[in-house]
């Protein structure tokens, strides 16, 4: 693209179209469950909690106010991408993805000569998380930029019973890492910003969080959990990955 050379299928190319069609049926599951940085960015935030307790110093936490206004750097990092694929220069640019650094470390690679650039990105994304859940998520990762533009299916839409709900609770919004509220029975909003982690399900003092519109599926099941696990390893499989 850009440069004459023709578009090619790759590996990465079908990922990220399975991985979009799995979203549209199931929500961001895939960011709440399967996602390796995802995983990192919360391992990184609960060491950086604890630390804090046993110190006795209160988490330095981003208030939400402005992790919302920042979150819209990921669709400028999508842009940016895009255009520098379509110009031909991405490919030129090794050394310079936090993510190439990363994969590299999970990998057991250590070698990282001639990433300077990334290697610094990289530090400072952890620093990120540890002053914010899902840092890199909620703020930088362009797949996520495409994942919360992407329609749900609407069975698979976590919501709430308004009614029933305590007065001034908001006890889903505070335990969400994307510091959301739910859409209601009657509502047909999804909620882009949903990594469907299911942390506001355990957290409800009601148990007023349904999955879907009939309200009798409460979306954590283990069965339900673990058919969603299947089918993703399933299309993985179906891919060659």
């Amino acid at each position: 693209m850009g440069t004459g050379a023709q578009i090619e299928i790759t590996s990465f190319v079908m990922t990220l179209i399975m991985l979009c069609a799995f979203t549209v049926v199931f929500g961001r599951f895939f960011c709440g469950f399967a996602c390796a940085f995802g995983s990192l960015s919360d391992w990184v935030r609960a060491v950086y909690v604890w630390v804090s307790k046993k110190l006795k110093k209160k988490p330095v936490t981003l208030s939400a106010e402005l992790t919302a206004a920042l979150s819209q750097i990921k669709y400028i990092v999508l842009v940016v991408i895009l255009l520098l694929c379509f110009k031909g220069i991405y490919v030129r640019l090794k050394g310079s993805s936090p993510w190439d650094v990363f994969s590299m470390l999970h990998a057991g690679n250590p070698a990282l000569g001639g990433y300077l650039v990334g290697t610094v990105l990289f530090i400072l994304i952890l620093c990120g998380m540890c002053v914010q859940e899902r840092f890199f998520c909620r703020i930088l990762c362009p797949m996520g930029a495409i994942f919360s533009l992407l329609p749900v299916f609407p069975y698979f839409v976590l919501r709430r019973d308004r009614e029933n709900c305590i007065p001034g609770c908001a006890a889903c919004t505070k335990k969400c890492p994307s510091d959301i509220g739910l859409p209601e029975n009657d509502s047909i909003e999804t909620r882009g910003e949903c990594f469907m982690c299911q942390k506001c399900i355990g957290t409800c003092p009601k148990r007023n969080i349904h999955c879907g519109i009939s309200g009798k599926q409460k979306g954590n099941e283990w069965w339900f959990t673990g058919i969603r696990v299947v089918i993703l390893l399933l299309l993985y499989l179906w891919i060659g990955i």
